[in-house]
């Protein structure tokens, strides 16, 4: 099953150098049969689209974590493609929702989703709304809304080392 993993830049620092990452509590998005009965019509492709970008919410639920450490934060949203066996749906928190059972291993990872710098500003003011915005605040959800208007970039595996090194 192909996964989409929420992460931020140290966790993915951290996939490349350890060659594989323990999502937070495990959880993942994947293009689920609750999610594909959730939507009146779309492809494949356009479902795993709507898998990744709930990772991509998540991920910003990350940065929103470490926005209070008082160290600095890398304010790009990261998504982790990965193909996983051994996924458990998980439709009592979500649709898309599931929950990998151990560490994704390098050799697992199909693709990697970043912001590029110029969503910087808007992934800050999203992340310091994304609570408010779940809550069914407007203001908070347009908010949200001018982050993920900026579409992730694409890399295949053996780029990243080299974003890393660019960052």
């Amino acid at each position: 099953m192909r996964v989409y993993l929420p992460a931020t830049m140290p966790m993915l620092r951290q996939l490349v150098e350890n060659k594989q990452l323990q999502p937070l509590g495990g959880t993942a998005f994947a293009l689920t049969p609750a999610l594909r009965e959730s939507y009146a019509s779309g492809d494949t492709e356009e479902l795993e689209y709507a898998a990744m970008r709930e990772a991509a919410r998540a991920s910003l639920r990350l940065i929103a974590g470490d926005l209070g450490s008082g160290d600095k934060v890398e304010l790009r949203r990261v998504v982790i493609s990965a193909d996983v066996k051994e996924a458990e749906l998980r439709p009592d928190l979500d649709h898309a929702v599931v929950k990998v059972p151990g560490p994704v291993q390098w050799r697992q990872v199909a693709a990697v989703h970043v912001d590029a710098e110029d969503a910087e500003d808007a992934v800050r003011a999203a992340a310091e709304v994304v609570d408010e915005a779940d809550l069914g605040d407007p203001d908070a959800d347009f908010t949200l809304g001018e982050a993920e208007d900026h579409e992730l970039a694409w890399y295949a595996p053996q780029e990243v080392p080299f974003l890393l090194e660019l960052m």
